[in-house]
């Protein structure tokens, strides 16, 4: 259980007339030439319904539902022009065809079996993909039952010490690199017990030290970050783990120009806070409490029923309000909510998660009203696209001249609960402001004009 009162916080790129100049003068983003090689850490049901998807849209057998980068358009240019390509079209992103999928697992099932055990996808169609998906085996993964306590590998990898783990990763990133012409990994994993920075975690030279004498702050999601980032690969972290939000992962994704964003997949009950919040705070409207829980019997679920565990979750789901209100601006609406967030560990249930939102706001004069929520949503279904998108953005990112040595990728904070900014920045948890982040983004990228939806343009 958890309680916490807001605390103050300190298709192609349009010819139109006006854009050429512009276009010109923007560096070129190198096209997606070859094979896109995603190394996915943990196989389990987040990353096998992303895998079975991908295969099934590219056979034809359902359609990329939820991703942006599929089936998401970007408007180019003033409204009466009615430019609006696919973002696929506009941006040169990998095709889909191009993917070629690995990673590791703390069990040694392929990708079918861990797909069948996970209960996601109906039987009928995980038949028809199972030639393809018994093809992907995981390798050994680096593992400590410390870290994850409910669960106890059997696949994992041994080593001296934790230098010699990443290294062995690194051996697996240089082996898959011949195959692939492009590298992107992702973190599929549970999530890890609750960590703050330490020392060790301040520069390379003692973040290595530490590897070598096995220190206890290092985890094996930072293991993994660190092989990534060594090898010039951009890492995804889709659980609420302290992975490269650390300034040794920050200067090592600067220095070997690979790209990193937040963390903590944005998919159930914090994507729907994202929604309601801003609209209660664009329209003034007062909150007193925001009531949260869940019940989920996936192996996340076993996961975040141990305490320490779910603390790592907690934190992440806890920030979005309090940066969204603005306590500190507005006073007399937000400055005290009772927020409260509860996660249930129910077996029966599986992936088909449950949550419940009960919103205790106020309006004109100070008279309460009630909001409910209760969203029954599959967690895998929801989390699977972003995987896939921010594998192909952050693909984008290392090719494109002015993102890809920034380190933090903040435009991607669209997807994740915890959205990852430059020191000293306050995170944007709006979706709708990160919405317009991304695809603003994009559009700087290519060159093409910034949409800032001033309007005034078709009055004059």
């Amino acid at each position: 259980m958890a309680t916490k009162k807001i605390a103050k916080r300190t298709v192609a790129v349009r010819a139109a007339k006006g854009t050429t100049a512009r276009r010109a003068a923007a560096p070129k983003v190198a096209p997606a030439k070859g094979k896109l090689g995603v190394m996915v850490v943990g196989m389990g049901a987040v990353a096998t319904t992303m895998i079975a998807g991908v295969e099934a849209v590219r056979r034809g057998l359902a359609k990329p539902i939820g991703s942006l980068t599929q089936m998401g358009t970007i408007r180019l240019g003033k409204r009466t022009e009615n430019t609006s390509p696919l973002i696929k079209d506009f941006v040169p992103l990998a095709d889909l065809n191009d993917i070629v999928f690995t990673g590791w697992d703390i069990f040694d099932d392929n990708v079918y079996e861990a797909a069948a055990h996970a209960e996601v996808l109906k039987p009928e169609i995980l038949k028809k993909l199972k030639p393809y998906l018994e093809t992907i085996k995981p390798m050994p993964a680096v593992f400590d039952s410390y870290y994850v306590k409910r669960l106890h590998g059997t696949h994992v990898k041994k080593g001296k010490n934790k230098m010699d783990l990443a290294q062995q990763v690194i051996a697996d990133i240089r082996a898959f690199k011949k195959k692939v012409d492009r590298v992107v990994m992702i973190w599929c994993g549970s999530t890890e017990i609750f960590m703050e920075p330490a020392e060790v975690h301040q520069s390379l030279a003692a973040f290595e030290k530490g590897l070598e004498k096995s220190d206890i702050a290092i985890a094996p999601s930072q293991i993994y970050a660190y092989a990534a980032l060594k090898e010039g690969v951009p890492f995804a972290n889709g659980a609420p783990n302290l992975t490269v939000d650390l300034p040794v992962m920050i200067d090592l994704s600067k220095k070997n120009a690979a790209p990193i964003c937040g963390k903590d997949f944005k998919t159930g009950q914090t994507f729907m806070k994202t929604v309601l919040a801003p609209a209660f705070k664009a329209r003034m409207i007062g909150v007193k409490g925001w009531f949260s829980t869940n019940i989920l019997g996936n192996r996340d679920g076993e996961v975040l029923d141990e305490p320490q565990s779910f603390k790592t979750k907690e934190e992440s789901k806890l920030g979005s309000l309090e940066y969204i209100f603005q306590p500190e601006m507005y006073p007399d609406l937000y400055s005290d909510i009772y927020h409260k967030i509860r996660i249930n560990y129910y077996p029966p249930r599986g992936d088909e998660k449950e949550a419940w939102d009960n919103i205790d706001i106020f309006g004109w004069l100070g008279y309460p009203m009630q909001l409910k929520v209760n969203f029954l949503c599959r967690d895998s279904i929801l989390a699977a696209p972003i995987a896939l998108d921010l594998v192909l953005f952050l693909d984008l990112a290392k090719r494109a001249p002015s993102l890809r040595s920034i380190g933090i990728q903040e435009w991607l904070s669209f997807y994740l609960k915890s959205p990852q900014t430059a020191p000293g920045l306050y995170p944007e948890h709006d979706l709708f402001i990160q919405s317009m982040k991304l695809k603003n983004t994009l559009r700087h990228i290519m060159g093409a004009d910034l949409i800032t939806h001033l309007g005034l343009e078709y009055y004059d």
